[in-house]
């Protein structure tokens, strides 16, 4: 697994780097100290995982990886920061991060959030799950009182998230479920309602389905 390691503290990225180097089966290819940096080697080093810091000069990790998951789509993000305040958990899932640890992490659990990332899969710390799930807990879900045209209650949230926008890593960050799995859900909703982009179904979005 190629990995290239962001965080804009030399002594912390030194140490990423050496701590990974005796993870068997990863390969450190390159490490920045900024989110611009970053999308440079990103783009030349082509890494399975980038594992990035979130407060950096220059271009932060939120956008840093918001740009890697839109130009590179095949790279996963995990974050690595001090930070796990609801602001930088939501804004590092919305920008696609398919993972989240806070610097107390050790190297079994960097190692094996790495992996899942590489695989497909979201792995959270302790802390970040915490938030989530109270926030989760806090919000109401949208109501869905009707499903037309054979729509699952899944496939009418995919539809007003794209309604409002969001692209199909920032659905799967925001549902919580894979980008593939959004990809499914959108063609299932696109055959039932008989459209053919998404232009036409945040449409029938915004004209069928009750808010």
């Amino acid at each position: 697994m190629r990995v290239l390691v962001v965080d804009d503290q030399q002594a912390m990225r030194e140490g990423l780097v050496a701590l990974l180097g005796l993870v068997e089966g990863v390969e450190v290819v390159g490490d920045a100290g900024q989110g611009e940096d970053a999308l440079g080697l990103v783009a030349t080093l082509r890494p399975d995982v980038v594992l990035m810091d979130l407060r950096m000069p220059v271009m932060d990790g939120v956008e840093a990886t918001r740009r890697i998951v839109r130009d590179h789509p095949e790279v996963a993000v995990v974050v690595l920061t001090t930070y796990d305040d609801d602001k930088s958990v939501d804004s590092a899932l919305l920008a696609g991060a398919r993972g989240y640890l806070t610097k107390d992490a050790g190297r079994a659990e960097i190692a094996a959030a790495l992996r899942s990332a590489a695989a497909g899969q979201s792995t959270f710390s302790a802390a970040a799950t915490k938030r989530l799930v109270g926030a989760l807990s806090r919000e109401a879900p949208e109501p869905v009182t009707v499903c037309p045209d054979g729509l699952t209650a899944r496939e009418v949230e995919v539809l007003r998230l794209i309604e409002r926008g969001l692209n199909n890593a920032e659905i799967g960050a925001r549902l919580f479920i894979a980008e593939t799995t959004v990809k499914t859900h959108i063609n299932n909703a696109f055959a039932k309602i008989g459209v053919r982009n998404r232009t036409e179904a945040a449409g029938y979005a915004r004209d069928k389905l009750i808010p």
